[in-house]
């Protein structure tokens, strides 16, 4: 089969390898129908994070199941399935509380990689698997693209502003307009929020956020961003913040604008390892958020609401690739040509 394999920052390519196999009791082969890069993959592809050389990449899919494990018994081979990048076992203290990014029994404690292929193997399926009614084919073009975008970003949007206790009524501010802040606003409004801030500095970014339902656009960055938030809300501040950026400027300004006792819900994955909590303090700001609950959202919440057609993640989609372009793929989100890049096959 054809897989997508990190070579250096800046450099992709597809190699010939075999197909995964059956290696517990609890995985599932998958043929993979969609798959797309993420905006975390680009902090290794720039070589601001470490990667090694010649391992598989990619993270989220849909597809359709070609073989399962003698223990997985609520996945069937030909399933159409929602392939999180949490493996979920449904078991755990972590996933009965709702936090299946945190499985105690996954074999990667942060997420199996390697979903840029034309097959791959799903640790913990019996659970961790969310199927789709039907099969592909069932679908528009438009309806897979926001199926996939189940797999993360859409869950990862919706971690925080679950994290930050996003209620009907409330002001929030979404720092970041990658493809998790854009669905971080359709999660704000899914839960009722009437005031939805982003800041953002594109375009086209701007055009889909109001789309999704942002109220306001903030172009500036730091103090004077901090500022504005302060100008919008006569003074007060949002009573949820959601960062979804992870560098030490966006989670500075995330704890200065909210009002006391506000939350912020971080999602953006952490590029700075320390911060001063002093702020938090001093304004009763609450700091949440981690590594998204994905399989628990779209099963209670975000696949119906996406079957039900209302919420369309899959528009953070604006391009799309073959696999084996998966090269152009990588340079069109690195240039910001694209919100998020499509893979299909």
């Amino acid at each position: 089969m054809k897989a997508a394999m990190f070579v250096k920052p800046g450099e992709i390519k597809i190699v010939e390898t075999p197909k995964p196999q059956i290696q517990s009791a609890n995985d599932a082969i998958i043929k993979v129908v969609r798959t797309c890069v993420c905006g975390s993959d680009l902090w290794w592809y720039r070589g601001l994070n470490d990667q090694e050389p010649n391992t598989f990449v990619g993270h989220e899919a849909i597809g359709v199941v070609q073989e399962v494990g003698t223990s997985v018994t609520n996945i069937c081979p030909g399933d159409f399935v929602i392939v999180p990048f949490t493996h979920g076992c449904g078991n755990c203290i972590a996933c009965q509380n709702g936090f299946d990014g945190n499985c105690l029994n996954q074999q990667n404690s942060r997420y199996n990689t390697g979903y840029q292929a034309e097959y791959l193997r799903y640790n913990n399926a019996d659970w961790g698997l969310v199927k789709i009614p039907g099969q592909p084919d069932d679908y528009s073009t438009e309806q897979l693209n926001s199926l996939l975008a189940l797999s993360d970003v859409m869950a990862t949007g919706y971690h925080a502003s679950c994290t930050a206790e996003v209620q009907k009524g409330d002001t929030v501010v979404v720092i970041g307009d990658g493809a998790v802040g854009l669905c971080g606003v359709i999660a704000a409004k899914l839960r009722g929020a009437q005031r939805i801030i982003i800041m953002s500095r594109h375009q086209d970014r701007q055009e889909l956020a109001i789309e999704f339902g942002a109220t306001d656009i903030i172009v500036e960055r730091g103090d004077t961003a901090v500022q504005k938030v302060m100008d919008l809300t006569a003074g007060a501040g949002a009573d949820a913040i959601l960062e979804c950026v992870g560098t030490t400027q966006s989670l500075q300004t995330a704890v200065q604008i909210g009002c006391p006792g506000a939350l912020v819900g971080r999602v953006g994955v952490p590029q700075q390892a320390q911060m001063d909590t002093a702020q938090l303090f001093w304004h009763n700001t609450g700091l949440r958020g981690g590594i998204a609950s994905v399989t628990t959202y779209d099963k209670n919440i975000l696949l119906q609401a996406v079957l039900d057609q209302r919420i369309n993640p899959g528009k953070v989609f604006t391009q799309s690739f073959k696999l084996t372009d998966i090269q152009q793929a990588y340079e069109a989100m690195d240039q910001r040509t694209a919100i998020k890049s499509l893979i299909t096959f």
